[in-house]
């Protein structure tokens, strides 16, 4: 019998995908549901083999090889292909966030941005994306052209060159949040990619036996080498489908695991909240989680009462507690760099408040709970250090959270980023460490994370660099003065929320409606970042605490929101005043989208445009979603920005149904 791996393993991933074609060419590494729902024709291993070898003639006979491609598609296999093809053919792979073809023009200062920093030969898209590309004219980047990669015919394959790559050429750039001020692309070779497999493998035990099931989005770290390129190293089929449909109905999720029965599957913690908000006792029958032996959780922080309110609701339908696999990890360490596979549940530590804030950690029976992220692999060296002096910090004391070993990456691309990626202990002379920002401690042989020393947001699984979103505040109306709007998250009771403080230019000198300028800043928000703005507040000149020189002092803002130290001028949960009432349907649309973004009912005017509230495409997906099941009818998950305000909505819903 022919070994899964054999004894002197891989030296590139094209090496390894070859061997699975070659020696397991017939079984399944991937099957696709259409909606979430429909199977497409499941891909084997001779199958990806093939579409990846066709898209690499191409990209060879174009003289990309030595190159940089840029990855824009939707979910699907196409961009697997794409991917692999890029591997295949000696192209370096950039991937992106896919924004919709009618909302390509919005997204494309982060897209520039990316492409002034990357400098890719190429784009690479599936025909509509495409498309839309070459529609924008001149409002494209100059210079770099689209190709249709679904347009590449299977026989192009014949044609294919095996290109001069080794185990340190350059595999992709994984830029981390599409950052639209200095974007940061972690440079992975095929040696990181190919650690990170064995060591995800070490962590969590998987195996040929096993089965996967995913809706991540595939361009991020998470869904592409968690759920993409590790399947394959380990030699196990995966089912995938769109995030969309998911945000839609998050029981298709659990759904595929039950009907394709799935032993693995991996998510944020918001995806667990959602389905235990979205999911009903009816929808348990004929749902069996038992199939499911590892529940990985990660992306964002992680909450014990997510966990326990989901074990909860679904232990009648088999899901057991000790299913649940924490995991912790960031793109410069190419994924993973905690873990555990030893199936007892989650490690939960409840600890005393008051020395959690002063950095302590001492245990006790009334106080917060932190969820372990899971051991160590054995690939890293992991220590505490503090950030200021950088010694050492002793056991039960946070600190910042340094790796060393394993899968990190050589760094950013085109940047010197020592104090990042060579950091150096004063008192030990181990090292290089990556820092990674984050806060934790280690606890008999777990590590635990407790915060973040940066300042990124985490917005649905997404890390978003607050300077962008700060940006984007104040150039959304003139009435914001410059360089004073600061963005921060805040803890939520299932997960964190954005904030925007921003001063406004004194009124006597320069009138403005508060009201307008705040939805233009959620607008702006939501149009450039696809987020939701959960509390835009607008204060007086001054009131930003800033450093000498005039930087903003983003800690310090938010311990004055959490304190209330600030007198608003406006912000944006004030309700904006009683209004007439409305007929069924609206007040249904106005109350599920008041639910939905966290504000009082009225302050939803139903001629203002969706977009005004800041209403993001997770948001916008979801409410599309409930409106199917109110009017028992399939509707598109664009509805709302197809029909871009309740009065709108109204008028096409009312069209095909009546509301009693």
């Amino acid at each position: 019998m022919t070994p899964l791996r054999p004894a002197d393993g891989f030296s590139t991933f094209v090496e390894l995908l070859r061997y699975r074609a070659a020696f397991q060419g017939d079984r399944t590494a991937f099957v696709y549901l259409e909606e979430g729902e429909r199977p497409a024709e499941p891909w084997s291993y001779a199958e990806l083999d093939c579409r990846a070898r066709a898209v690499a003639a191409r990209l060879q006979a174009d003289g990309v090889t030595g190159g940089r491609a840029l990855l824009l598609y939707p979910a699907g296999l196409d961009f697997v292909a794409a991917f692999l093809g890029c591997l295949y053919a000696g192209v370096t792979a950039v991937p992106l966030a896919p924004p919709g073809p009618a909302r390509l023009s919005q997204a494309l200062p982060r897209i520039e941005a990316v492409i002034k920093d990357a400098e890719p030969s190429v784009l690479l898209a599936n025909a509509k994306v495409a498309e839309a590309w070459r529609a924008l004219g001149d409002e494209a980047p100059a210079g770099l052209r689209a190709l249709a990669t679904d347009d590449i015919g299977r026989s192009n394959a014949d044609d294919w060159q095996e290109p001069d790559v080794g185990p340190n050429s350059i595999a992709m750039l994984q830029y981390t949040s599409g950052s639209t001020g200095a974007p940061k692309g972690v440079v992975l070779t095929h040696r990181n990619l190919l650690d990170q497999s064995a060591i995800i493998r070490e962590l969590f035990g998987f195996s040929d036996e096993d089965r996967g099931c995913s809706w991540l989005p595939v361009y991020h770290d998470m869904g592409l080498i968690g759920m993409i390129l590790q399947p394959i190293d380990t030699c196990c089929p995966v089912t995938l489908m769109s995030p969309v449909p998911f945000l839609q109905r998050p029981l298709r999720w659990l759904r595929a695991i039950s009907d394709f029965r799935a032993t693995y599957t991996t998510a944020p913690n918001f995806a667990y909240e959602l389905c235990v908000r979205k999911v009903g006792p009816s929808d348990l029958e004929n749902l069996d989680l038992s199939c499911l032996r590892q529940a990985l959780v990660g992306a964002e922080p992680v909450r014990e009462g997510t966990l326990r309110r989901f074990h909860e609701t679904f232990a009648p339908a088999g899901f057991r507690w000790e299913t649940f696999r924490p995991c912790y990890g960031l793109a410069e360490t190419t994924l993973a760099v905690s873990g555990s596979g030893k199936g007892d549940g989650p490690n939960v530590v409840t600890v005393n408040a008051a020395a959690l804030e002063q950095g302590r950690i001492t245990p006790n029976d009334c106080g917060p709970s932190l969820v372990s992220a899971g051991g160590i692999s054995e690939a890293f060296e992991v220590a505490i250090v503090d950030p200021q002096s950088r010694q050492r910090c002793p056991a039960d004391q946070v600190g910042e959270v340094w790796v060393k070993g394993g899968s990190v990456a050589a760094g950013y691309w085109r940047r010197e980023d020592v104090d990042t990626f060579a950091a150096q202990p004063v008192d030990s002379d181990s090292g290089p460490f990556l820092r990674t920002g984050d806060l934790g401690f280690v606890r008999e042989g777990e590590l635990f994370i407790t915060g973040r020393l940066k300042d990124m947001v985490i917005h649905g699984g997404r890390n978003l660099y607050p300077q962008d979103l700060e940006a984007t505040a104040a150039s959304a109306h003139a009435a914001v003065r410059p360089g004073c709007a600061v963005a921060f998250a805040v803890d939520g009771e299932t997960e964190e929320r954005l904030v925007i403080v921003a001063e406004i230019e004194d009124r006597r000198r320069h009138p403005c409606d508060p009201a307008q300028v705040i939805k233009a800043i959620r607008r702006a928000i939501a149009d450039q970042h696809d987020a939701n703005a959960w509390d835009v507040v607008l204060v007086a000149p001054g009131e930003i605490f800033k450093t000498s020189s005039g930087k903003v002092q983003r800690h310090a803002c938010k311990a004055a929101y959490g304190a209330e130290e600030w007198e608003p001028i406006a912000r944006l949960r004030r309700p904006a005043g009683t209004r007439e009432s409305q007929p069924v349907i609206e007040n249904f649309l106005i109350h599920r989208m008041a639910e939905a973004l966290e504000v009082m009912p009225d302050a939803i005017d139903p001629d203002e445009p969706f977009a005004n509230y800041g209403l993001d495409s997770r948001t916008g997906v979801a409410l599309a979603a409930e409106l199917e099941n109110r009017f028992g009818r399939k509707l598109p998950a664009t509805l709302l920005w197809d029909h871009p305000s309740v009065t709108r909505l109204v008028s096409y819903l009312a069209a095909y149904s009546e509301v009693a």
